[in-house]
């Protein structure tokens, strides 16, 4: 090793941005109709074109695969990844976090709602 004492022994670094071809070959195709029904509640025709759709996903794939890159690195002196991470990441684009924290609530409310459904089958079975 001689010359290269000085150089840094980690890994280089990947940009989050530029996934590699084999993950997009792998994630293809997998999000297509809920993009075109997507597309089409925002104004496209109820038929977009298969290319215009591919390129939706890949933007989409990108931005996901890139936050939850952030959202890793932001929880990487926890050591674990949480919701907070990414309500952080996004705390300063407003809508994004109202809409967010709104489905959070709804989705607890949901939850309790589930939880007592249960509970009352369950008093339901025993009186039977």
């Amino acid at each position: 090793m001689s010359g290269n004492s000085a150089a840094p022994s980690a890994k280089p670094k990947v940009e989050p941005s530029k996934p590699s071809e084999t993950s997009f070959k792998r994630k293809r195709g997998m999000f297509q109709k809920d993009l075109q029904h997507m597309m089409y509640g925002y104004g496209d025709d109820a038929n977009p074109l298969p290319e215009s759709v591919s390129l939706m996903e890949d933007i989409v794939v990108e931005y996901v695969t890139d936050m939850v890159h952030k959202a890793e690195d932001v929880a990487s002196k926890r050591g674990k990844l949480l919701i907070e991470d990414f309500l952080y990441l996004i705390r300063k684009d407003m809508p994004k976090l109202n809409r967010c924290t709104e489905l959070l609530a709804m989705n607890e409310e949901l939850k309790q709602a589930r939880k007592a459904f249960e509970v009352d089958e369950e008093k339901l079975a025993t009186i039977d």
